[in-house]
């Protein structure tokens, strides 16, 4: 907490905050260009207070390098200092970047969320990938796939309907999960094509880190704005599972 706070007590790196709310993912030389007065020694080191905080992720693809929001450390503080007074919410993640080769080409992720989870990598590897883990946390849905690299996979409803599906492309249990996933619960995203999605766990000492990034859709896109409002419900939802046993209450 400490370290949030003394990361936005600053207008500059609340300014880089707001610029990448507004574009995820921009390079150094992008974020220089929101402080014109500052050198880029200045920037980076605004940038690295941010990172320390968790309030920012990188990725590394090739020569640049990408920094994406991440809001988990804000919302803590909005669990303890203003829920409480106002809206309890369930559900508090806490922010650590994981990184794995492997798989496809890896373009520009459009989106990036990670948690820490209190349990090892192979029992967070089998909430991802058991249908009697997903039915708890992935919006009741079952998951089906015998996950091997070029396999089909389904998310199933209740009732049994397809309510997603997608190609596995890559698997290295427990750390890495790669596949494109089609949406079929809302024609007008189901009309936009199938995202590509790459789940990675990292040992953290006994824990879990958790990355969750997102690939191939426009930002302007239904789909976009659908699976990011959605990736901290389902994360969020695997975490109390894991952790307490615990469902969370459907979202509103």
């Amino acid at each position: 907490m400490d370290k949030v706070f003394g990361a936005l007590n600053d207008p500059s790196r609340r300014l880089l905050l707001d610029t990448l709310f507004v574009e995820d993912g921009q390079t150094l030389g992008e974020l220089c260009a929101h402080l014109p007065e500052m050198t880029r020694f200045g920037v980076m080191n605004h940038l690295r207070v941010l990172e320390t905080g968790g309030l920012i992720t990188t990725r590394r693809q090739g020569r640049s390098k990408f920094h994406y929001l991440n809001p988990v450390p804000i919302r803590l503080v909005h669990d303890r200092w203003i829920s409480k007074y106002t809206e309890p919410r369930v559900g508090a993640i806490a922010d650590l970047v994981a990184e794995f080769a492997g798989g496809s080409p890896m373009s520009k992720p459009v989106y990036v969320y990670q948690a820490y989870i209190a349990a090892e990598p192979k029992k967070v590897w089998k909430a991802i990938t058991d249908p009697d883990y997903t039915v708890r946390y992935f919006y009741g849905t079952r998951v089906e796939s015998d996950w091997t690299a070029g396999s089909s996979l389904r998310y199933l409803g209740a009732d049994g309907s397809v309510v997603a599906d997608g190609e596995v492309i890559a698997v290295d249990p427990p750390h890495r999960l790669e596949y494109t996933f089609t949406p079929r619960w809302d024609p007008d995203l189901e009309a936009e094509g199938a995202a590509r999605e790459v789940w990675l766990v990292e040992d953290a000492n006994g824990a879990s880190l958790l990355t969750v990034e997102m690939y191939d859709v426009p930002v302007d896109s239904k789909i976009f704005a659908d699976f990011s409002s959605g990736f901290p419900y389902i994360v969020s939802g695997l975490k109390s599972v894991l952790e307490t046993g615990q469902s969370l209450p459907p979202p509103a």
